[in-house]
């Protein structure tokens, strides 16, 4: 099956049954450990929000197949998707972590990005002269996030990480999982699906039942380019590290110009 940057991904059929196959080893250049991806994907399992793990083993899961329709960006900018998925998100967040068990893992954003200029410097990437601008800027923007209340998070808000089956929506791929901050999820989902702007504040009421503050939509849009800075040197380091076949330095220039502009606008917020 296509669509797999991390992973190999495989629709296996055996006795009249389907299921999803994952095919994927530890990733350490970008934080993914498969035993981290096998407790969260069961996890949140147990919480309802995600399909089963049937079988596992070094590099591979099986999981139940779920007969269904993965999510455009522009399915998520409509009002009305929205309103099914930052429930999902909260469950995620409040329901997930009673049924994980092991060793936990933190993603935090900034500490990713500084890990990242640490890679990019080893493998003389194309992108070391600007490392100190890039890393000054994700400071300002830490302290501008402030303090944060701890969720359990999914980290990798794509559309196409999302399932429709017609009846309700599932949340799949748990390669980046980890305690987080909740503004993170937000402003990953508005950053890797284009939302508008303007959904900013429906965005946030939806999640915290209340208008937001100003202080909450400049700490959300903070974390929003944190989040578009964290994609664009993702892809950085995938241009030196990854095996696939994707045009890694195409993603890469996208994302930077897209987190530049999302930094102008904050700069003027």
């Amino acid at each position: 099956m296509s669509g797999g940057i991390t992973n190999s991904n495989f629709l296996v059929e055996d006795r009249g049954r389907r299921y999803f196959v994952r095919i994927g080893a530890d990733i350490p250049h970008h934080g993914v450990m498969r035993f981290n991806e096998l407790a969260a994907s069961r996890a949140a399992h147990a919480a309802g929000i995600s399909p089963e793990i049937l079988h596992h083993e070094a590099g591979a899961m099986v999981l139940q197949f779920v007969e269904g329709r993965a999510l455009e960006p522009e399915d998520i900018a409509r009002s009305a998707t929205l309103e099914r998925i930052v429930p999902l998100i909260k469950r995620c967040h409040s329901e997930v972590p009673k049924h994980l068990r092991g060793p936990a893992m933190v993603f935090w954003v900034f500490h990713v990005v500084r890990d990242y200029g640490h890679t990019l410097r080893e493998a003389d990437s194309r992108f070391v002269p600007a490392l100190p601008g890039i890393l000054e800027v994700a400071a300002e923007l830490e302290a501008a996030v402030g303090g944060i209340s701890l969720v359990f998070g999914h980290n990798d808000l794509l559309a196409a990480n999302f399932i429709d089956d017609g009846e309700r929506i599932w949340l799949i791929d748990w390669d980046y999982a980890g305690f987080n901050s909740p503004l993170f999820d937000l402003g990953g989902l508005a950053s890797n699906n284009e939302l508008p702007a303007d959904s900013a504040e429906a965005l946030l009421a939806l999640y915290f039942d209340v208008k937001p503050t100003d202080e909450l939509l400049y700490r959300y849009a903070a974390m929003k380019c944190a989040s578009l800075l964290r994609e664009a040197m993702w892809s950085m380091v995938s241009e030196h590290y990854s095996s696939v076949d994707f045009d890694f330095v195409t993603y890469t220039d996208m994302n930077l110009g897209r987190f530049e502009e999302a930094w102008a606008n904050f700069k003027e917020m």
